[in-house]
C-alpha cells in the first residue's frame, strides 16, 4: 500500500477500497483512543523523583516499549527503586488512577470512528500495556465498552507489543483475517511488531511520538494526525 497522511487523493481511495475487506480492528487504548501518553510520562517522572531519583536524558524514550512490570522491573534496576516489584507497580499505577477516572479525555473523533466501524459490523478489540483495573475506569467514563468484544493487556497475555501475540490472539478472538484486519496505534515499536506480523496498520499521531514521526510515516500503511482523520475513508 501507498504511505498516506490523507494529503493524497489516490491513496484515499485506495484504502476505501481495502476498507470494504476488513473484518476486524485492534486500538490500542493510550495515545490512541486517550490523551493519556503525556499524563504517563508525568507519572513517571513523579514516581522515579519520589525515590529521590533524577531520570536520566532519554528516560520517556526508554519506557515506550515497555508493559507494566517491564517498566517497574527498569526502575528497579536503573533507579534502585528499592521494592517488590509488585509494590512498584501499585506505587506507580494508583498514581494514575484519579486522573482514569475522573479526568482522561477521548482523542479526536474517536466515537464517531468507533460508531462507523461497529454499524458496519466491523469487530473490534483493545490491545493495551496498560493494566485492566486500571483502565477500567476510563473505559467506563467515556461508555467505551459498548463497542469492544475484547480488551487485552500485555500483563494479562504475559507479553509485550514487541511481541505479535496479543495482536494476533485479538485477531482470533475477533474472528478476523490477520490481513483483513486493522491495528490502530500511537507506538512506532508496535506499528512495526503488527506490520511484520501481516496488520493493516494505521499510526495515530500523538504529542509522545512526535519525534518519531517520519519512521512512523514510513513504518505505517496510513497515518493520521487524529482518529477522526480515519473518517476521510471509512
Amino acid at each position: 500500500m501507498k504511505k498516506s497522511s490523507f494529503a493524497n487523493y489516490n491513496a484515499q481511495w485506495e484504502l476505501y477500497g481495502y476498507m470494504q475487506n476488513v473484518q476486524g480492528a485492534i486500538f490500542d487504548l493510550d495515545g490512541t483512543l486517550l490523551d493519556s501518553m503525556w499524563k504517563w510520562g508525568e507519572i513517571a517522572i513523579d514516581y522515579i523523583k519520589s525515590h529521590g531519583k533524577t531520570p536520566r536524558p532519554g528516560f520517556l524514550e526508554v519506557l515506550r516499549s515497555f508493559n507494566t512490570t517491564q517498566e517497574a522491573q527498569y526502575f528497579i534496576d536503573e533507579y534502585a527503586v528499592n521494592l517488590p516489584l509488585e509494590e512498584v507497580i501499585y506505587g506507580r499505577d494508583k498514581l494514575m488512577l484519579d486522573f482514569y477516572s475522573n479526568d482522561v479525555k477521548l482523542k479526536d473523533g474517536v466515537i464517531p470512528v468507533l460508531e462507523l466501524l461497529k454499524n458496519n459490523g466491523v469487530k473490534m478489540c483493545i490491545a493495551t500495556a496498560t493494566d485492566r483495573w486500571l483502565i477500567e475506569p476510563a473505559l467506563k467514563l467515556h461508555d467505551l465498552n459498548k463497542y469492544f468484544q475484547c480488551v487485552l493487556t500485555c500483563t494479562e497475555e504475559n507479553t509485550s507489543k514487541s511481541n505479535p501475540d496479543i495482536f494476533i490472539r485479538a485477531a482470533a478472538i475477533l474472528g478476523s483475517e490477520i490481513k483483513n484486519t486493522l491495528v490502530v496505534e500511537d507506538a512506532l515499536y508496535a506499528m512495526k511488531t503488527a506490520k511484520k506480523a501481516g496488520f493493516t496498520v494505521i499510526g495515530i499521531s500523538d504529542e509522545s511520538n512526535k519525534d518519531e514521526q517520519d519512521e512512523i510515516i514510513n513504518s505505517c500503511d496510513f497515518f493520521c494526525i487524529t482518529p477522526g482523520d480515519m473518517l476521510k475513508f471509512l
